[in-house]
């Protein structure tokens, strides 16, 4: 029987996902990335442009944001435990290359920060610092009540049934659900705005619950839980620890994989795909022919794809409704300043809750396994402040949008929310001396000369001029969103979409979204094809099994259109009973081999 061949259109983390599966069942595959250097998408490192060092030929680190892999993460890690990695005569995986953090730090302007642990304590210096935040947190200005109604929130959150989360709380946004609009500015920022946006690029007030607040949940189980490490970086520059040694691996395994190839369109044959339109660096418009076709491209370009391609909503009206989610994208990219000192703010992520344009930061170099950055540019640099700024489009800073300011502009402007975040009670964290270089995601770019911003004002198509365009947004899922979001397979029999707006479990635009989505695309193309072959593994959120006995109790409420109650009664507390103590000695177990085997003095 012949091999299938797979058209996969998009190289990102998705079409990259699919291909390592694909090829490691048997199939002939094909990737076409419009990309002209990088393999990865969002997810890639670069080399910034004018920092080569001319003695080493090495550049300074770029990113579109820094990376992260929650504890919770399990499909792209899998795949990550299946790419070999090669460094001084060693082979181990690229999944040995994530390390994890220790701290998450809240700073805000002109308070001292709160600092508390990444995982689940594990010496008694971990639980005083637990301790220590507790207390600060507790009297850092919040009143009783907002602790308390958050508090009930959360609790709610946990002991819902996946039916209400699924219908209920995806047409509830985060803020309405927080009641956001009832409480402090603190309560706002530190407990409603400050998770949402730093983590999904989200505004709160249009944010679905649901999304957020099971990724909420799932951060704060994983933190609860002994032996787990709820926030892991990669211990180097992205495309050399993980995106270079995957791309490697899929080329010696026989995967075809083409750069700087832009997919234009697909031609019908009645209700099916006949072949993808395809232009080459040159100009150049290939036909490409496959037995199936993956379209593995983010939703605002799956958008323009298949409006161009004619009959193809016809064959499959779903896809019509790709425009409609396109405009649920926002931007989420990065800055890194490149210091001539090694600041180490914090040991793990800061997220700046006071910040206007909702600001997280990461001091990369302490997590890096030996990367000397000294060889890079001018041999001064000694250390990476990378910075996610999330809120490009809706709140101002000295009374500028981040999307309105000059570079020079947003570099300074990020600085100076950092500074005023950090250098609190007399000391200087950041002085900008420091600054020996900085990079803006390169997906940020200045608006055509062909598509000005005063022609636009001028035809009448917008109000105010844009200075940028972004090439890459994400996602973000919005209340309502769900219903516009396709499933991995089409109406159309050799079609299928593999990209984080499809629907999944991790239901997130992340690279974990991305592999899950990829892995469901593969699984039906097995199933289409007839293939004997295994289909990929897929995983659900997991939740602590004590909270059985309320979630049964609440999908009783729910079938029978109530809300969810205040009260637990008591039947359900004694029901709870065999639950909670085998999950407490479970838990007890777990953290008596987390201190033994994990603790950092027994290493």
């Amino acid at each position: 029987m012949a091999r299938k061949k797979v058209l996969i259109l998009g190289g990102g983390v998705a079409g990259m996902s699919a291909a390592h599966e694909l090829i490691e069942r048997g199939y002939d595959v094909e990737v076409y990335e419009k990309n002209p250097i990088y393999p990865g998408g969002k997810a890639r490192s670069v080399d910034v442009e004018g920092t080569e060092n001319p003695q080493t030929k090495q550049s300074l680190p770029g990113e579109h944001g820094f990376r992260f892999f929650p504890g919770f993460y399990k499909h792209v890690t899998d795949t990550m435990r299946r790419i070999p990695f090669r460094e001084a005569g060693k082979t181990t995986t690229c999944y040995d290359n994530l390390t994890p953090t220790h701290r998450i730090m809240l700073a805000r302007y002109g308070e001292a920060p709160l600092i508390t642990l990444a995982n689940f304590p594990r010496t008694w210096a971990e639980v005083k610092i637990l301790k220590q935040f507790i207390h600060d947190f507790t009297h850092c200005g919040l009143t009783p009540e907002e602790l308390s109604f958050f508090k009930t929130r959360v609790l709610e959150l946990m002991t819902s049934c996946r039916d209400r989360r699924k219908d209920q709380y995806e047409k509830v946004g985060w803020w309405e659900y927080m009641e956001g609009g009832m409480f402090s500015t603190l309560y706002q920022h530190l407990l409603v705005g400050g998770m949402v946006r730093t983590l999904v690029a989200a505004q709160a007030k249009t944010a679905s619950t649901k999304t957020g607040g099971n990724v909420f949940l799932q951060l704060l189980f994983n933190m609860m839980t002994p032996g787990i490490n709820t926030d892991r970086v990669l211990n180097g520059p992205t495309n050399e620890r993980w995106l270079h040694p995957w791309y490697e691996y899929l080329i010696s395994k026989g995967v075809k994989y083409h750069l700087a190839h832009e997919t234009l369109s697909f031609e019908m044959d009645k209700y099916a795909i006949k072949c993808a339109n395809v232009q080459t660096p040159d100009g150049t418009i290939l036909n490409l022919t496959a037995d199936y076709y993956l379209l593995a491209t983010p939703v605002e370009v799956a958008a323009k794809i298949t409006e161009r391609s004619k009959g193809l909503w016809e064959a499959d009206d779903t896809l019509a409704y790709l425009p409609d989610l396109a405009v649920n994208v926002s931007w989420m990219n990065g800055i890194q300043y490149y210091l001539n000192q090694d600041v180490v703010v914090s040991q793990g992520h800061v997220i700046y809750s006071d910040s206007e344009w909702a600001v997280t930061s990461i001091s990369q170099e302490q997590f890096w396994n030996g990367y000397d950055l000294s060889k890079s540019y001018n041999g001064k640099v000694k250390g990476i402040l990378s910075v996610d700024v999330s809120d490009w489009l809706t709140t101002t800073f000295q009374g500028k949008l981040a999307k309105d300011c000059t570079r020079e502009e947003i570099k300074t402007y990020v600085w100076e929310q950092m500074k005023r975040s950090l250098n609190t009670g007399g000391q200087t964290i950041l002085s900008d001396d420091m600054i020996e270089f900085y990079y803006i995601d390169s997906d940020i770019h200045d608006v055509p000369p062909s598509e000005t911003p005063q022609d636009l004002v001028a035809k009448g198509e917008q109000n105010e001029p844009d200075r940028y365009f972004n090439l890459e947004p994400l996602l973000v899922n919005t209340v309502h969103s769900w219903t516009l979001r396709p499933e991995v397979h089409t109406s159309v029999p050799n079609l299928f979409l593999a990209a984080d707006y499809v629907r999944t479990n991790t239901d997130l635009a992340t690279m974990e979204g991305a592999n899950e989505a990829a892995r469901r695309a593969v699984n039906c193309i097995i199933d289409a094809s007839g293939s004997s072959a295994s289909y990929c593994r897929i995983w659900d959120y997991k939740e602590p099994w004590a909270l059985t006995a309320f979630k049964w109790y609440d999908a009783y409420r729910y079938r029978r259109g109530l809300p969810h109650a205040g009260r637990t009664p008591w039947y359900i507390w004694l029901a709870s009973v065999p639950f909670i103590i085998g999950y407490g000695i479970q838990w007890l177990l777990t953290a008596i081999w987390s201190v033994i085997f994990f603790n950092p003095k027994n290493k």
